[in-house]
């Protein structure tokens, strides 16, 4: 496990024009990205389903998620956005895998991931 700090261009992926940049908590132990829920909403993110979550506490919660598009380090992708709790951005191991990228905790900081096609 593993975490750095890094900025990103947030975007509604209906509507592109719809972005914002903000830093993220780039953390290789959570499974998704999660953002503000009033800053999905703000640029439009539309919610496609809910899913289950067990925090570190053991307790278990059902959350929205959606789509969003997601620039990091030149780098863009798709992705899913948990719709969190206020002041709470985390980028997670699935988008930090779409992104070709890994976390370096020794350096703090993101790394090409060697990508398999097997």
């Amino acid at each position: 496990m593993g975490f750095v700090r890094v900025k990103a261009r947030v975007w509604n992926i209906e509507s592109p024009e719809n972005a914002t940049e903000v830093t993220l908590l780039a953390d290789s132990g959570a499974i998704y990205t999660v953002l503000p829920e009033s800053l999905l909403k703000s640029i439009g993110v539309k919610s496609i389903g809910r899913r289950r979550f067990r925090l570190a506490n053991n307790q278990v919660l059902e959350k929205d998620i959606g789509i969003v598009g997601m620039e990091v380090n030149g780098v863009k992708t798709h992705t899913i956005a948990v719709f969190g709790d206020e002041n709470v951005y985390l980028l997670g191991v699935v988008t930090l895998e779409e992104l070709g990228l890994e976390v370096d905790p020794i350096r703090g900081e993101l790394k090409p991931l060697e990508l398999l096609l097997m």
